[in-house]
C-alpha cells in the first residue's frame, strides 16, 4: 500500500512541475513574421511551405511573406518543388528573412512563370475550402473541385495530393469516413506525406480498421526529423490501434513514448491527450490508482490551458468515478462542471455547443447529477436535478435527454410509492417518445437526402478527375508521338500499350461502380431496418396500451399499479434494445416471458402458458431480431385462445436443431387461422395485422444481410384446423 502512494505522489508531483513548466513555456510564444526570396535577384517566392516543431503550417503569399506562430528554440522548416528543403533554427523574436540559392536558374527557366501563381491560387481556394467546411459542404466540395480544376493537363501531383487530403478532410469532419478514406488513399498515392498518412490513420482507427493503421504507421517509425508535434500524434494513434486490438500494455508505452515528446517539446494539447489515454487505458485494465494519477496530471494540464478543454476533461473524470461507485466525488466534479458550463456560455467567450460536443450540455450534466444520487438511493435530492435536465433539454430541444431524464423521474416518484406522480411524468414520456419517433423519421429523411447530395459531389469530382487524367493521357500521347515519329515499330507499341491501359482503366471503373453499388444497397438495407424498428415500436406500444387501459378500466387500483409496474418494466427493455439488429436470445426470453405474463393476467380464464428451454441449448450464443417472437405471442393469445370454450394452452419451447441451429415453437390450441378468420369483423378483413408485415420486412432484410439467419414456418397444430405451430429456425453466428 504504502509504494501505491508513493507512485501516487510522484505522478502528481511530476504533473504539477509539468504544468508550471507548461505556464512558464506559453509565455514564450509569439508570430514571427518573415520573407523567403531568391539570393541574387531579391525576387520573392510564393507558395513555400513553412513549418514548426509546433506543427503549425503556413504557405507564403505572392510577396514571398509567412507569419506563423512559434517559439525561441524551434526549428523552422522550409519546403518547395524547386528548392531544395531548409531548415531554421529560431534564435530571437525578430523578422526573418530566408535567402534561397539558384533558384531563378532551376525554376525560372524550367516552368512557365504561370505556375507560381496557380500554387498561390490553389492555396487560397483550400484556404477557403476550409472556411466553408462546417456550414456549407457543398460549397465547400466545389471549392476542392476548383482547386483541381486549375491544375491543369501536366504533373502537379503534390498540388492534387493536397487537394484530395483537404476533401478527405470535409468527409471525415461530416462522418463519411469510408469516402473520407478513399480520398485520403488517393492522396498518398500521389505524394506520399506524414500529414495525410496521420489523417487517414486516425479515419482507419474511427471504422476499426486497427491492423491498416499499425500497417501504415510503422514505417513512420523510422523518420529521424520529424516534426515534434507529429511524432507526438504518430505515437498517440499507433497507441489507439493497439488499445482498440486489446494490446493494452503495448497502447501505454506508446502512448507513454509520445508523451516523453510532447512533456519535452511543451506541446501541451497531446500532453493532455495523452495523459488522458494513458489513464482510459489504465481504468479498462482495472488498475484505479494508476489511471487517477493519469487523469490528475490531464485536468491541471487541461485546467492551465483552456476552459473548454478543462470542461471536457471534467465530465471524463467525472464518468470514471461513476464507474468505481464513487458517486460524491463524481457528484462534486458535475457541479463544478455545471458552473464552469455556465461561464463559458456567456457571450464573451463564443463558445459554440459544437466545440463541447453533444455530452456536455447543462441538461446531461444534470442528468447525471441525479443518477448518482439515484445510485445511493437520495432520491429526494436527485428530483431536482432531474426536473432541471427536464426543463433545460426542452428549451434545447433535446428530445433524447428530456425522454430519458423524464423516464427516471417517473421511476424515482414509484419508488417513492407516489403513484399518481409516477402515472402522470409516465405518460408525458410517452408523449416524448412519440415526439422522438416522429423526429427520427425526419432525421432518416434527412440523411437519404445529405447522402444523395453527398454521391452526386463525389460523382463530380470522380468525373473531373476521371477527365483530367484523360487530358494528361491525350497530352502525352500527342507529345510521344511527335518524338517517336520516325520510329513505327515503336508508335505500334505505344497504341498497344494505351489499348491495355483503357482496357484497365474501364475494367477499374467498372470494380469501383460494382464497389459503389454495393456500399449504397448495405446503407439501403440499414435504412429500411432502422425504419421498421422505429415503426414496430409504437405498434407494439400502441397495442400494449390498449391492454393496459383495458385492465385499468376492470380491475382493482393495487392490481393496477402491479401491472403498470410490469408494463413499465417491459417497456424499458422494449425501447433499450429498439436500435439492434440483434440481441441475445436469453434477453429476448426474458422479455417475451413479461409480455406473456401480462397478457395472461389479463386472460387468466382463457389459457396458462409454459416455456420450455432445452437443457443442451446454449442460449448465450445465440442473437435474435429484437421483438421477433411477440407478435406471433400477441396472435396465438388474442385471435385463437381468446375464442376458446375451455381454457387453452400456449406453448413456447427451444430445442437444438442442429450444431449452430435451434427450433423456437410456438404452439397454441385455440380454435386455429381458420375459424379465427371467419369469426372476424369485415372491417378486421379489410385490415392485415401491421405487426406480422414488418417482421416478414425486417427478416428478409435481415436474411439478405446475414446470409438466411432466420427461417420462419407457420402451419395447423391439428389435422382439423384446431390450433397454430410457428416454427422459428434461428442460426448462430459462425
Amino acid at each position: 500500500m504504502k509504494t501505491y502512494l508513493n507512485y501516487i505522489l510522484f505522478f502528481l508531483l511530476l504533473g504539477t512541475l509539468t504544468v508550471k513548466s507548461q505556464s512558464q513555456n506559453d509565455a514564450l510564444k509569439f508570430n514571427l513574421k518573415g520573407r523567403v526570396e531568391v539570393r541574387n535577384s531579391g525576387r520573392p517566392i510564393s507558395g513555400v511551405s513553412i513549418s514548426n516543431d509546433m506543427g503549425n503550417f503556413v504557405i507564403t503569399n505572392g510577396l514571398g511573406e509567412f507569419e506563423i506562430k512559434t517559439r525561441i528554440g524551434d526549428q523552422l522548416i522550409i519546403e518547395h518543388d524547386d528548392i531544395e528543403t531548409l531548415r531554421y533554427d529560431v534564435e530571437k523574436n525578430d523578422d526573418v528573412l530566408i535567402l534561397v540559392e539558384d533558384f531563378e536558374s532551376s525554376a525560372i527557366s524550367s516552368r512557365s512563370k504561370s505556375l507560381p501563381d496557380i500554387s498561390i491560387k490553389h492555396q487560397q481556394l483550400l484556404d477557403s475550402a476550409e472556411e466553408y467546411k462546417a456550414d456549407d459542404i457543398e460549397r465547400s466540395i466545389d471549392l476542392v473541385a476548383q482547386s483541381i480544376s486549375i491544375l491543369g493537363k501536366r504533373g502537379r501531383k503534390k498540388e492534387l495530393a493536397r487537394s484530395l487530403s483537404k476533401l478527405g478532410e470535409i468527409y471525415q469532419y461530416h462522418k463519411q469516413l469510408d469516402l473520407a478514406i478513399d480520398n485520403y488513399e488517393d492522396a498518398l498515392e500521389n505524394n506520399k506525406t506524414i500529414a495525410t498518412s496521420l489523417l487517414l490513420a486516425r479515419a482507419y482507427n474511427l471504422t476499426s480498421r486497427y491492423s491498416e493503421t499499425i500497417y501504415l504507421l510503422n514505417p513512420l517509425l523510422e523518420i529521424k526529423s520529424m516534426p515534434p508535434y507529429q511524432s507526438a500524434l504518430l505515437y498517440e494513434l499507433l497507441g489507439d490501434a493497439n488499445k482498440g486490438e486489446g494490446k493494452d500494455l503495448v497502447a501505454i508505452e506508446l502512448y507513454n513514448r509520445g508523451l516523453l515528446i510532447a512533456d519535452k517539446n511543451q506541446l501541451t494539447p497531446k500532453m493532455i491527450d495523452l495523459n488522458s489515454k494513458i489513464a482510459d487505458t489504465y481504468s479498462l485494465g482495472n488498475q484505479p490508482m494508476e489511471a487517477e494519477a493519469y487523469y490528475d496530471n490531464s485536468l491541471d494540464l487541461a485546467t492551465q490551458s483552456a476552459p473548454k478543454r478543462a470542461l471536457q476533461e471534467k465530465e471524463k473524470v467525472a464518468d470514471f468515478y461513476n464507474t468505481k461507485s464513487r458517486f460524491n466525488e463524481e457528484i462534486t466534479m458535475r457541479k463544478s462542471s455545471l458552473e464552469e458550463l455556465k461561464k463559458l456560455k456567456s457571450p464573451n467567450t463564443g463558445v459554440k455547443k459544437l466545440e463541447l460536443g453533444d455530452t456536455i450540455t447543462s441538461q446531461r450534466i444534470n442528468y447525471k447529477i441525479a443518477n448518482a444520487y439515484i445510485s445511493q438511493d437520495k432520491y429526494n435530492e436527485a428530483i431536482p436535478f432531474l426536473e432541471k435536465s427536464i426543463v433545460e433539454a426542452g428549451s434545447d430541444d433535446d428530445l433524447v435527454v428530456q425522454k430519458d431524464a423524464t423516464r427516471k423521474l417517473s421511476e424515482v416518484y414509484k419508488v417513492k410509492g407516489d403513484f399518481t406522480k409516477a402515472l402522470d411524468t409516465y405518460q408525458n414520456y410517452v408523449a416524448l417518445v412519440d415526439s422522438l419517433y416522429v423526429r427520427k423519421e425526419q432525421e432518416i429523411s434527412r440523411a437519404t437526402r445529405f447522402n444523395r447530395e453527398i454521391a452526386n459531389a463525389q460523382n463530380r469530382l470522380t468525373g473531373l478527375e476521371k477527365e483530367r487524367e484523360l487530358s494528361q493521357s491525350k497530352y502525352d500521347l500527342a507529345l510521344t508521338e511527335q518524338e517517336l515519329v520516325q520510329e513505327s515499330n515503336k508508335r505500334q507499341q505505344l497504341v498497344i500499350y494505351s489499348l491495355i491501359f483503357g482496357l484497365l482503366l474501364t475494367l477499374l471503373a467498372a470494380f469501383f461502380f460494382y464497389r459503389s453499388n454495393q456500399q449504397q444497397k448495405l446503407a439501403n438495407n440499414l435504412l429500411a431496418l432502422k425504419s421498421l424498428r422505429s415503426q414496430m415500436n409504437p405498434h407494439f406500444i400502441f397495442n400494449a396500451l390498449n391492454s393496459v387501459n383495458n385492465f385499468i378500466s376492470k380491475s382493482d387500483e393495487r392490481s393496477a399499479n402491479r401491472y403498470l409496474s410490469d408494463f413499465s418494466t417491459l417497456m424499458r427493455s422494449v425501447l433499450e434494445n429498439s436500435e439492434e439488429d440483434f440481441i441475445p436470445l436469453e434477453k429476448e426470453l426474458q422479455q417475451l416471458e413479461l409480455y406473456i405474463k401480462l397478457e395472461h393476467s389479463r386472460f387468466e380464464d382463457k389459457f396458462d402458458y409454459r416455456i420450455d428451454v432445452d437443457e443442451n441449448v446454449q442460449v448465450s450464443k445465440f442473437q435474435i431480431p429484437p421483438m421477433l417472437l411477440q407478435p406471433y405471442i400477441e396472435n396465438a393469445i388474442w385471435h385463437g385462445l381468446r375464442y376458446r370454450d375451455e381454457k387453452g394452452e400456449l406453448l413456447v419451447t427451444v430445442k437444438e436443431n442442429s450444431v449452430d441451429s435451434i427450433i423456437i415453437s410456438i404452439t397454441d390450441n385455440g380454435i386455429g387461422r381458420k375459424k379465427s378468420a371467419e369469426i372476424k369483423t369485415q372491417n378486421q378483413r379489410k385490415q392485415k395485422s401491421k405487426g406480422m408485415g414488418i417482421i416478414k420486412k425486417r427478416v428478409a432484410i435481415l436474411n439478405d444481410m446475414y446470409t438466411d439467419k432466420v427461417d420462419i414456418k407457420i402451419s395447423d397444430l391439428q389435422a382439423d384446423g384446431i390450433g397454430t405451430k410457428v416454427l422459428f429456425i434461428l442460426k448462430r453466428e459462425k
